[in-house]
């Protein structure tokens, strides 16, 4: 079943790819777009795709608006902002890496995307739980 990997394409044919994968500490969960021309990538831990998730949900709710930006520290310390020029896109910028974007056409089924990975997520670190006990 892991890794567990969907990708989302929008009417232009953009792709955003999530994929959920056992880490140590429960699920690791990678956002790229391997149709960009550097094929930037996101590595989230369950904390920070939750953030994500609720960030998306936000972010809808506050376009044309700007939001203040949200920071997920951690194993995957990631700073979320939305960008509203030259159109809506989320940015998740982390050290040592190219920021990545997600323009807003891909929200919705990301947002779904992010549910399902953190039920994977919960499951994953509950067997992880296990073999430690």
């Amino acid at each position: 079943m892991f890794p567990r990997i969907r990708e989302i394409t929008d009417a232009f044919g953009s792709r955003l790819r999530v994929s959920v994968d056992r880490h140590p500490d429960g699920a690791l969960v990678v956002l790229e777009r391997p149709d960009a021309p550097t094929r930037e990538r996101a590595l989230l831990d369950a904390y920070g795709a939750d953030v994500l998730a609720a960030y998306i949900m936000s972010a809808r709710l506050a376009v044309p608006h700007p939001l203040p930006d949200e920071h997920v520290d951690g194993n995957f310390g990631t700073c979320i902002s939305l960008k509203l020029e030259p159109c809506a896109a989320l940015q998740l910028a982390q050290p040592g890496r190219q920021p990545l974007e997600i323009p807003a056409p891909f929200w919705d089924r990301l947002y779904a995307e992010l549910n399902l990975v953190a039920a994977h997520g919960r499951e994953l670190a509950r067997r992880a739980e296990e073999r430690v006990h």
